[in-house]
């Protein structure tokens, strides 16, 4: 391990905000009065929320894995049960929510989206591949699509890990790199289907992270040279760059314009507290971020018991609901988050876990 903190608390607090941000996303249209108004320009980017958790996770991943790798003390396979033992459980979890929910639904009439149950997806879903251009349809839970796409990354995190070894003196060159293949996968995906890659989810996710997540493996090099050791520059860097990121979003900017400001926003904040004592390290922030997947996992059926509830209260669809119980909505997702981190989450990850390290030790036994 190198000599910075294991921990980025900072990184982790950064996580709930990236959340927040999809879940505003998905649901601010909630309080416009039905076929009006306009999302602000902050909230309408919120869907580069997922990128911010793909650049966060080549970076965190890099930090904790890295030298381990370059000093061939890495254990593919240990990473790999590592990961599955962090994501699978509560995707499975949600994906059986929603089916019984979907299922529900139906069985009492009430109106669905067409694809909301499409059956032939089911397997792709089960093995987490359907963001891979295997599952024909968004089904049941469609933010899961990035949990997929996030497998494939681990699965190829051997070709980043070797990347940031063989740059970890080149921090420059890393982060050139980094920013120019971000630009050039991007333009090439424009320029063959005339669609932004960071609009792309089941049929392209597996694409969509790529770059991002090498972004993120490319920056987190340019960090251990120290780059934004000094707090002063390491607190202006992340004022611009956040600065930057809502005035490219009010603008409606390219999203890649976007994407990078976030990645600096990302290689600033490692570098404002390595003491953890700041804010953005406090405990509440921290945990949030802690949440945040099982928040990611579990807002879509908290979002759809919620509406329908709000539907049956006022008599009918297309009220606009008042901020007030919108804001409600938002604490409701991060409670059942917080019930999901604690009760499916952890104790799987640590099963798995536990599971995992018995075999190790029955095997050099053997």
């Amino acid at each position: 391990m190198n000599a910075f903190v294991l921990h980025i608390k900072p990184l982790t607090s950064l996580r709930a905000f990236a959340a927040l941000w999809v879940i505003l996303f998905t649901s601010w249209s909630l309080m416009l009065p039905q076929g009006m108004g306009e999302l602000p320009g902050l909230i309408k980017a919120g869907n580069l929320g997922v990128d911010l958790f793909f650049i966060l996770s080549g970076f965190i991943l890099c930090h904790v894995y890295l030298d381990e790798f370059g000093q061939k003390r890495f254990s593919y396979r240990e990473f790999l049960t590592h990961r599955l033992a962090r994501i699978y459980p509560l995707h499975l979890a949600t994906l059986w929510l929603t089916i019984m929910m979907g299922s529900a639904a139906l069985m009492f009439g009430a109106k669905i989206d067409s694809d909301a149950m499409d059956w032939s997806s089911l397997p792709a879903n089960l093995f987490m591949v359907h963001a891979w251009g295997l599952a024909p349809s968004a089904a049941f839970n469609h933010p899961s699509w990035s949990i997929s796409a996030e497998w494939f990354a681990y699965l190829c995190f051997p070709l980043f890990a070797s990347v940031a070894w063989t740059l970890r003196k080149k921090p420059v060159v890393a982060f050139v790199l980094g920013l120019v293949s971000l630009s050039v996968v991007s333009c090439a995906f424009w320029m063959l289907t005339g669609k932004e890659l960071t609009n792309m989810t089941i049929h392209w996710g597996a694409l969509r992270i790529l770059p991002t997540f090498f972004l993120g493996s490319m920056l987190y090099v340019a960090y251990r040279s120290g780059v934004v050791s000094n707090r002063l520059i390491a607190s202006a860097g992340f004022a611009i760059s956040a600065s930057f990121v809502a005035l490219c979003a009010h603008f409606n900017m390219p999203a890649v314009l976007i994407i990078t400001a976030l990645g600096l926003c990302v290689i600033s904040l490692a570098g404002i507290d390595p003491m953890g004592k700041g804010i953005l390290s406090s405990k509440p922030l921290v945990y949030l971020g802690e949440i945040s997947f099982a928040a990611y996992m579990v807002y879509v059926p908290v979002k759809w018991v919620y509406v329908k509830a709000f539907e049956r209260l006022v008599g009918g669809a297309g009220a606009a609901m008042p901020v007030e119980i919108f804001s409600f909505m938002i604490v409701v997702i991060f409670v059942v988050a917080a019930l999901a981190h604690h009760i499916i989450e952890l104790p799987m990850r640590k099963f798995v876990r536990e599971v995992a390290a018995k075999q190790k030790v029955n095997s050099t036994q053997t």
